[in-house]
């Protein structure tokens, strides 16, 4: 025998592969299994002989998504009320969700979870926010599984479960679920979007951004895209990158589906540019009261809201327009034109991202799910509006003189800025309570609109099915022909908690398929079951700020019959208590199997970060370097509460400016920075209070020794307190810090070294204010 024949016949036993030769018949592959993901790499096709010649070579296939599988486009905006946006009665102009509408099918009876971070966990994962580890905004987590923010790997998003089966993902804007200790460039980052499965995510991480003066992310990287350019504002910006982002996936690669998720505005501060801003300049100056009756009208005229539907009246605790002072009346009209100006700029700018996507001819295979709202609109904004939210966390007042000074600031990046409570209120009609009151649906009924020309044949209708967000996954999978995946990255999953909705595409009256749905925040509770829903009576306002110590066993309940009772206007309590005590125990049987437990009324007092896992520990002492910045508050050195200092290590050249340290920003926050070379300590209170130190003499050129010393008076949180500047141990500034923060500077500004960004601390310099000088080590010392 030949050596090249006993060759092949030792590599054939040896390898069992065909010899190039002896072909074999055509075998048809069989079916991908994309219950596990990632999809098992398809075998070997090629042959492989002795020599190059006798081989075939056969790469791997790459995974692709099911045949025709369409885009999705998938919308999230954010604190909108029911009752907001034209497309569901509202007084504000949403042209580009009014044309979806159109040419899709409006959803009256689609509920969230009442709050930010449960919604976005539910969202992208087809799970309840408290399997989602997500009771709350994920600055407030507490250490029960239901609210510690830690999502498991057992719960993948629907960003992995596409990206593993063939599509491109990108995660536009808002994120707010990742951990706040887990929030620094320090990671992990297998909570960020990008390790959840996104491959693209170009936003910002935490609850709030400024539109101007955004704290970005581009994946993991820190970004200031604002920095010279005044014009800068971040719903332009997203949109430019989401448009850029799918002409590029389309032009490369035109067979491959694309999932975007976009997430918009509406939550403080509500901010526009001025050209939007005077579009509604004198729109609103009838009132709540009356747009709220306005609106009810427009919903019924359109068939939004059965005609049977009652307006629910106003709570005793928020007071009527009429009762308002001409003085009051000008500052809550304008409000209230910013906050239409804010939700109207953003619906112009999601128009612009789907007109590319027509003018790339992807319009009729693209599935656009429109969210409209994370939850109802803010209550959070006190009864006369705030020119910065932060002040329901520091539990600070603005007074009514102050509103009126920095009226020429509102919707600026001077301001956080939020509407008064009444128009909250107004812009769920025609529901009870607002944001936060997870019970009644002025907190949870959110508009919603589904488009998909090639898979939806209705034009222009009405779905009246009762839904959740928990939904939204499954009715993506299910259009996609994708089942839900078992095991992903070799972990087993917990089930997908939602039901599709694709069964309501065709038919406007088939039965709905979710029976039952609890709903829970800060201990305000609800559950829904065939028709019938029953819910506490709400026992904290939430523009309070504070919990409540209230007995969740004892407090009182509410009950209404859905099936008569669209806007849960009458309480039936009375008349059905063995129907309500039914209930009750359903939702503690729900309460149970979803991880509610315990439930826990307790509101800003979550906001203290020593009741988390900390990357500071115990320690007492921090160093850092000139050029360290984007720190998050999670992640820095706790000085609230407590004495502290700073010492700095400087070069001076003479007459230098610049910052040496900064935490948080214009609106609550504290800096120490050169003025010509004046040290100046500066610490600003979130109800627009300034304490600011300056030394007298300029110090001179060469090496300095700066310290900041900050004694705190004690007796509580949020007291006083005097911050000394000394310089070679000589005292050069003092300055007495009448109030301080109690719980949070920010929840988007950071701590930054050598220079600042976002906005200064005050007016007297700004972002970047790189310092002049050269900056050694900087030490911060909590006494």
């Amino acid at each position: 025998m030949g050596l090249c024949r006993m060759l092949a016949i030792a590599v054939l036993i040896a390898c069992a592969v065909p010899c190039a030769s002896a072909p074999q018949a055509a075998t048809q592959s069989p079916p991908l299994d994309r219950t596990v993901l990632p999809i098992a790499a398809t075998p070997f096709k090629g042959t492989m002989g002795l020599r190059t010649k006798d081989s075939t070579p056969s790469f791997p296939g790459n995974v692709t998504a099911p045949a025709g599988a369409p885009n999705v486009v998938l919308i999230l905006m954010d604190d909108i009320g029911f009752g907001e946006t034209s497309t569901f009665g509202g007084p504000v102009p949403t042209p580009t969700l009014d044309k979806l509408a159109a040419n899709g099918l409006r959803y009256n009876r689609f509920h969230t979870t009442a709050v930010c971070s449960p919604t976005r966990a539910a969202i992208i994962t087809g799970r309840n926010h408290h399997t989602a580890h997500t009771g709350a905004v994920t600055e407030m987590a507490t250490g029960f599984p239901g609210y510690d923010t830690v999502l498991g790997k057992d719960m993948a998003t629907i960003g992995a479960m596409l990206t593993l089966n063939g599509y491109n993902t990108a995660w536009f804007g808002k994120n707010h679920n990742v951990g706040d200790w887990e929030s620094s460039q320090a990671g992990p980052f297998d909570r960020w979007p990008t390790g959840l499965g996104f491959e693209k995510f170009y936003g910002f991480i935490g609850g709030v951004a400024n539109n101007w003066r955004p704290a970005l992310f581009d994946g993991t990287t820190p970004i200031e895209p604002y920095l010279g350019k005044p014009d800068y504002n971040l719903d332009f910006d997203l949109a430019d990158q989401a448009i850029s982002w799918i002409k590029m996936q389309k032009t490369v690669a035109p067979e491959k589906p694309f999932f975007v998720y976009a997430t918009a505005a509406g939550h403080a501060p509500q901010q526009a540019t001025p050209e939007w801003i005077a579009k509604f300049k004198g729109q609103y100056d009838q009132g709540w009261d009356k747009m709220r009756e306005e609106t009810f009208a427009r919903q019924k005229r359109a068939g939004i809201i059965p005609a049977d539907a009652k307006l629910t009246p106003r709570p005793k605790e928020l007071p009527s327009w009429n009762s308002a002072s001409p003085r009051e009346k000008k500052v809550y009209s304008a409000m209230m034109e910013l906050a239409a100006a804010h939700v109207a700029q953003a619906d112009y700018n999601l128009g612009r991202v789907l007109k590319s996507i027509d003018e790339m001819g992807q319009t009729d295979n693209t599935l656009v799910i429109f969210v409209v709202g994370d939850n109802g609109g803010s209550g959070e904004g006190s009864l006369q509006g705030v020119f910065n939210d932060l002040n329901i966390v520091s539990q600070s007042h603005e007074t009514l003189e102050y509103l009126e000074s920095r009226l020429p600031d509102f919707g600026t990046w001077k301001s956080s800025n939020l509407y008064p409570v009444p128009w909250a209120w107004a812009m769920n009609t025609p529901f009870q309570w607002t944001k936060q009151v997870a019970s009644h649906f002025g907190g949870t009924r959110n508009g919603m609109v589904i488009s998909w020309p090639k898979g939806i044949k209705a034009r222009g209708e009405m779905r009246t099915q009762f839904h959740h967000v928990i939904d939204v996954v499954p009715t993506i999978l299910e259009a996609a022909r994708l089942p839900e995946p078992v095991v992903v990255n070799g972990v087993t999953q917990h089930p997908i908690e939602g039901v599709s909705m694709m069964y309501t595409f065709a038919d406007a009256k088939a039965a709905e398929r979710r029976q039952t749905q609890y709903f829970e925040i800060f201990g305000n509770s609800g559950i829904y079951h065939d028709g019938w829903f029953a819910s506490t009576t709400p026992f904290r306002l939430p523009w309070s700020g504070v919990g409540t110590d209230v007995d969740v066993l004892t407090t009182k309940w509410e009950l209404y019959d859905l099936n008569k009772d669209f806007s849960q206007a009458d309480d039936l309590a009375k008349q059905n208590p063995e129907k309500l005590r039914e209930m009750q125990v359903r939702f503690y049987a729900e309460a149970a199997k979803y991880n509610v437990l315990p439930i826990q009324t307790s509101a800003a007092e979550r906001f203290g970060e020593g009741i988390r896992p900390s990357l500071t520990g115990d320690k007492k002492s921090f160093t850092y370097t000139a050029g360290l910045k984007r720190i998050p508050e999670g992640a820095s050195p706790n000085i609230k509460n407590r004495s502290w200092a700073l010492s700095a290590d400087v070069d001076l050249k003479g007459g230098d400016s610049g910052v040496i340290a900064t935490q948080g920003g214009l609106l609550g926050g504290w800096a120490l920075y050169f003025e010509k070379g004046k040290p100046v300590f500066s610490y600003t209170f979130a109800d627009g209070s300034n304490y600011r130190g300056v030394a007298t003499d300029a110090v001179p050129a060469g090496k300095h020794s700066v310290v900041m010393n900050f004694v705190y008076d004690g007796g509580g949180i949020g007291k006083s307190g005097t911050a000394a500047v000394l310089v070679d141990g000589k005292e050069v500034a003092k300055v007495r810090v009448v109030k301080t923060t109690p719980f949070r500077f920010s929840t988007e500004e950071t701590l930054d070294f050598g220079e600042d960004t976002g906005t200064p601390v005050d007016l007297s310099y700004d972002v970047p204010a790189r310092f002049e000088g050269k900056l050694g080590k900087v030490v911060i010392d909590l006494k």
